[in-house]
């Protein structure tokens, strides 16, 4: 006689997650008729060999299962990479690290002495309407993003911030990264995010933006060019329209 114990219903429920959280993962990745088909193939599989029990197709499904995992890997690498992220990014995750890891101000550029030049340089070119991207590096490094720009590695400073994305500088265009207290370069290439629910009225650098905090945790922050409104993409997800006290108080609480 079967008999339902706390050991099965927990089994049942971490099963259900786990489906529920690769439904949302691969649905937000326009890959839902994939997972679908993985879906249909596993439970005629699973029909196959446990209830049919036909051993000659059993045994080539099962073949195609062990060299369709390595399959899978390679086809959703970044929607797997994403996950992995995510779950490590999680505050209390990130909570572990911090405590084993040696130097705690390592990639932080958290002080007031280096938060107010960004926020005013931000409020300046927000009243001149000069577009920017500056991405702000938390606990994982950005040295690949700091690669694809020019080095410059000099002090936090409002005029520097602000001479960098001038509409004729050179730099402008790029993305500014700064961490540990200093501008490590500009003119930096993001990954661009290729979310169907970003804002139509949002252009290409708060599609970097975006990008580049679902790649790490870092926090971008973007000054737009056509409205002068500031907003700050964390996480994967906008905080629009902020003001400065807004921005200071975000910077303050997110870059400790």
């Amino acid at each position: 006689m079967f008999t339902l114990g706390i050991k099965d219903i927990i089994d049942i429920v971490l099963v259900a997650l786990m489906l529920y959280y690769s439904y949302r993962l691969m649905k937000e990745s326009r890959s839902l008729n994939v997972f679908i088909g993985i879906l249909v193939f596993v439970l005629v599989w699973l029909f196959v060999s446990q209830i049919l029990e036909m051993k000659l197709l059993g045994s080539i499904m099962d073949k195609l299962v062990s060299v369709g995992v390595i399959g899978l890997i390679v086809l959703f690498h970044d929607e797997i990479r994403k996950f992995l992220y995510t779950l490590g990014a999680h505050q209390r995750f990130r909570r572990i690290t911090r405590f084993f890891r040696r130097d705690r101000g390592e990639g932080g550029s958290g002080t007031r002495e280096a938060i107010m030049p960004i926020v005013m340089a931000c409020m300046d070119m927000s009243r001149n309407r000069t577009g920017a991207l500056i991405v702000m590096q938390r606990t994982a490094p950005l040295d690949d993003i700091v690669e694809t720009g020019d080095i410059i590695d000099a002090r936090i400073n409002q005029r520097l911030i602000q001479n960098i994305f001038f509409k004729n500088s050179p730099l402008h265009d790029g993305a500014m990264v700064i961490a540990q207290e200093r501008i490590k370069a500009a003119g930096c290439i993001l990954p661009v995010s290729h979310d169907l629910d970003i804002p139509k009225e949002l252009g290409l650098r708060h599609r970097a933006a975006l990008g580049i905090s679902q790649d790490s945790d870092a926090i971008a922050i973007v000054v737009s060019e056509e409205t002068g409104r500031i907003s700050a993409a964390i996480g994967g997800e906008f905080r629009l329209r902020l003001s400065a006290e807004e921005l200071e108080s975000l910077l303050t609480k997110e870059m400790e």
